[in-house]
């Protein structure tokens, strides 16, 4: 990209699945990315130092309100639940105006996402899992070594792919959840989700956690996309209610919440989101 190239473009930093600043999990979203090539757009992903950066463009699908990329620091993602809500909510904010009424309508790697937006919390229907099902006794063995837990206290273990590979694990206490020190080399390459129960006088349902080995940020403070494969995975098998509400960052500092709702074959994944950071960024 030659100095002749560059212009100013609409820029947000949004937090996401919080509804106060600096507790939630940050995206920079570019909100006019065309003209960018693929090369330019990781590049600024890698140094904006984030778990991720989305560059919204023209539909390319007449069905669709706007197009998303997705990148985090090292590689482009086809979906990813907190970059699907910062972006809609960034859309929004700079005067995005949807084809139907309350529902963005958000084109991506892949393919269409649904968008709630009745004025307040945004919230999106989880994306069909492309990979389900138990993991492997060798899966199973690595997963117990690297979160450092017997296989006993591996409640289940189960493919959750919808974009990340994820694998998600239940614990039998979100207290368990809380005090996991991974040992990430012997976790290798997977991206591990945890889950446990909180006691029923909390005023949240759920613990998770999520591990990105490789990745700069290590631990991911609210992770969109595996929430969406867990409540699959929680409502379907009968652990979970259709309706809750699921902690993360905890352990980080942060406060993120996510609320969860079953509606007919539609599982919902919402969140709050707030504008920290809004301006022009030279690309």
């Amino acid at each position: 990209m030659t100095p002749e190239a560059l212009r100013t473009r609409p820029f947000h930093q949004v937090d996401v699945f919080s509804d106060r600043p600096y507790l939630g999990n940050p995206l920079a979203v570019v909100v006019d990315a065309e003209g960018l090539s693929s090369q330019t757009m990781q590049h600024f992903a890698n140094w904006t130092n984030l778990s991720e950066t989305t560059f919204l463009l023209p539909p390319t699908d007449p069905r669709a309100d706007y197009k998303v990329r997705i990148f985090t620091g090292s590689e482009e993602f086809p979906f990813a639940g907190h970059p699907t809500l910062g972006s809609a909510h960034a859309w929004l904010e700079a005067g995005g105006a949807p084809k139907q009424d309350g529902v963005v309508v958000q084109e991506c790697g892949a393919g269409l996402v649904r968008i709630k937006h009745d004025g307040g919390r945004l919230a999106f229907a989880a994306p069909p899992l492309t990979r389900s099902g138990s993991v492997d006794e060798a899966t199973l063995a690595q997963l117990s070594a690297g979160l450092r837990l017997p296989e006993a206290a591996l409640l289940d273990a189960s493919w959750l792919v919808n974009g990340p590979q994820w694998i998600g694990v239940l614990l039998e206490s979100a207290e368990q959840v809380l005090a996991v020190d991974p040992d990430l080399a012997a976790m290798g390459d997977l991206k591990v989700g945890i889950v446990g129960p909180h006691s029923p006088d909390a005023d949240v349902d759920f613990e998770i956690r999520t591990f990105i080995p490789g990745d700069a940020m290590v631990e991911d403070p609210v992770t969109g996309s595996f929430n969406a494969g867990v409540a699959q995975w929680l409502i379907g098998s009968g652990r979970a209610p259709r309706k809750y509400v699921a902690a993360q960052g905890t352990v980080l500092g942060r406060a993120g919440r996510i609320h969860v709702e079953a509606d007919g074959e539609d599982i919902w994944v919402g969140g709050d989101s707030v504008t920290c950071i809004q301006g022009a960024v030279l690309l």
